[in-house]
């Protein structure tokens, strides 16, 4: 890397970071998550805005040279992210809330992925890239439209003091089953996208031996090693080891064609969310992450995303639909399982509006199916544009469903998780 694109990475990594903060302050003093003021400051420094404003300027911060370094940071920070989100997903408590979550779960993912399927076959013949077959490109908007963000949940439940109550819990629930699921419905999409259909039998097998043996083989040793550390701090030599399974573990996906946040993940996943190994691991990495490396996945997006190929009043309507898809598919899925399982109408639909959030997840999925040509750069925008509405509509209408009395009565001094203080 020469001196000079190495200038203008640092200094396009200073730019977002500062921006972001700024933003996300700015979103958090209006009750949103800090997370979108970190997504939009990503899109407002892209092509979108300041590079229909300032082209000069734009190409100083972000100049196209800075692009590929700026990817392969973007992708070590989300990798790293979905490590954390793993490692905060307590999967011994999700085993207690199967019965109770798992079916409304399932349905949110349903039949938002059904509507997707549908909405793909409308969009294929406009939207699809050049020679992407359609059964991919309708297994990918499938997934796209069923994705919650597990973390900006939870941020969002502590703003609004429910993170203690039934509500909170039943939520936080739904979206830790909800966001496996997805995340292994993505793991398969990849596979058969990467190896083709005639070949994707062998990458789902591998994928599905691969997931067995991590939590048959690696998580007993993972609970071995935690108990080392419970009666002192981990040292160096204990967050190296867990970095270093986490790379190979990521390699091993990666080596599969499922892509290499999965393996990330599922290692992070075999780590006891509760352990002192698993707090000083978010500690320690936490910071660097959300600080530093997911402003260059913002940064890397905003110059993905590009408003200005939304012209006419035809593309802003395919974007109000999709938005309305979206919304409707999570809303109605989540409703109607939790009205299913004998919930009352209230928490039903509050429990519906929660699902919608979709955040940072859907921005990961989607640079995911960009990068693997999937999608184009115009459905692209499109989504990320649907990602950013259906997350900031989630207070606001929650707010009208739950008054503030009621919040008051049901919280228990909430504690926001590890990473969800950020995202």
């Amino acid at each position: 890397m020469g001196a000079d694109l190495l200038w203008h990475l640092l200094f396009a990594l200073a730019a977002v970071v500062i921006t972001g903060r700024v933003l996300g302050r700015v979103f958090r003093v209006v009750g949103q998550p800090p997370v979108i003021g970190e997504v939009v400051a990503g899109i407002l420094l892209g092509p979108s805005l300041l590079g229909a404003i300032a082209p000069e300027a734009y190409e100083f911060i972000l100049p196209a040279t800075i692009a590929p370094s700026l990817g392969l940071l973007s992708q070590l920070g989300v990798v790293l992210y979905m490590f954390l989100v793993g490692v905060e997903l307590d999967t011994d408590g999700l085993k207690g809330q199967l019965r109770g979550t798992a079916g409304i779960a399932m349905a949110g993912i349903a039949v938002p992925f059904a509507l997707g399927l549908w909405l793909a076959r409308q969009l294929y013949s406009d939207l699809s890239p050049a020679g992407v077959p359609l059964l991919h490109f309708m297994l990918f908007l499938g997934v796209a439209m069923s994705v919650t963000a597990f973390p900006v949940l939870a941020r969002i439940l502590s703003d609004q003091g429910l993170t203690r109550t039934p509500l909170g819990r039943l939520a936080l629930g739904c979206a830790a089953i909800g966001d496996v699921a997805a995340w292994c419905l993505l793991a398969f999409i990849v596979g058969v996208v990467s190896a083709g259909e005639g070949s994707a039998v062998l990458p789902t097998l591998l994928t599905v031996v691969f997931i067995v043996f991590m939590f048959t083989v690696i998580r007993p040793l993972a609970v071995r090693f935690s108990k080392r550390w419970e009666g002192e701090e981990p040292d160096r030599q204990a967050v190296a080891l867990a970095l270093v399974a986490m790379l190979v573990s990521a390699l091993t996906t990666e080596a599969i064609g499922v892509h290499a946040i999965f393996g990330a993940f599922l290692l992070g996943a075999v780590i006891p969310h509760d352990s002192r190994l698993a707090h000083v691991l978010q500690q320690r990495i936490e910071y660097l992450v959300t600080i530093l490396l997911l402003p260059a996945f913002f940064a890397f997006t905003g110059m993905r995303t590009e408003v200005g190929l939304l012209s006419g009043w035809q593309a802003w309507a395919t974007c109000a639909a999709i938005i309305l898809v979206a919304t409707t598919g999570k809303f109605g899925g989540t409703l109607a399982g939790a009205l299913a399982a004998r919930h009352d109408w209230q928490t039903a639909s509050s429990l519906a509006v929660l699902m919608n959030t979709r955040g940072l997840m859907e921005l990961i999925v989607l640079n995911v199916g960009l990068s693997l040509g999937v999608i184009s750069p115009a459905l692209f925008t499109m989504l990320v544009i649907m990602a950013i509405v259906t997350t900031i509509m989630t207070t606001p209408v929650l707010r009208i469903l739950v008054p503030e009395a009621a919040r008051r009565r049901g919280s228990i001094s909430p504690q926001p998780s590890q990473i969800a203080g950020d995202m």
